[in-house]
């Protein structure tokens, strides 16, 4: 994950799983054990490159969230959690009562984006919700838009997973001054 870019935990452990021979995923490690793997990788190999390049997505991160300020948004993913790599992606959830109001807001403001569908668990039900990428110099922005509601439950990106961190703008703010 650390040297290929990969964000995706499955993808990474399915991948580790077929180079090592093993016929599934079980005896891997956990996603809390790959993120503290990564910090120390991190530490050890490229201390000063990763600190510059967290800074960097977090700075980016601000400006997304202060444009994107009426759709209440949150940092989620490796950029919150200090493990973004040389390849990362900086994730946001935006809560709107109406869903097709950031796709408007993209168009009206003539920003490029291509928009997929991703599926996340509340409470145990699945919900597929829009995801519209935009680009910022280098890097892609992910905007995973959800309803307001969908604040009151963790929300996780499998069943079995752990909950999703999420951070406001003025906790990014926060970590910003620390990085």
């Amino acid at each position: 994950m650390a040297e290929d870019g990969i964000e995706d935990y499955a993808l990474a452990k399915r991948k580790a799983a077929r180079q090592a021979g093993a016929p599934d995923t079980r005896e891997l490690p956990a996603n809390e054990e790959i993120d503290a793997a990564l910090r120390t990788y991190q530490q050890i190999y490229h201390p000063e490159d990763h600190r510059d390049r967290l800074r960097e997505l977090r700075e980016k991160a601000v400006r997304a969230m202060r444009e994107l300020a009426r759709f209440n948004p949150y940092l989620t993913g490796s950029v919150l959690n200090g493990n973004a790599g040389k390849y990362a992606d900086i994730n946001l959830q935006l809560y709107t009562d109406n869903v097709k109001s950031v796709e408007l807001y993209l168009i009206d403001r003539r920003i490029p984006y291509k928009a997929a569908q991703n599926r996340l668990y509340s409470g145990g039900d699945p919900h597929t919700v829009p995801v519209y990428t935009v680009h910022d110099g280098g890097t892609d922005i992910e905007l995973t838009v959800l309803s307001p509601r969908e604040l009151r439950a963790p929300l996780k990106t499998s069943l079995e997973g752990k909950a999703i961190e999420r951070a406001k703008l003025t906790a990014v703010e926060a970590l910003l001054e620390k990085t």
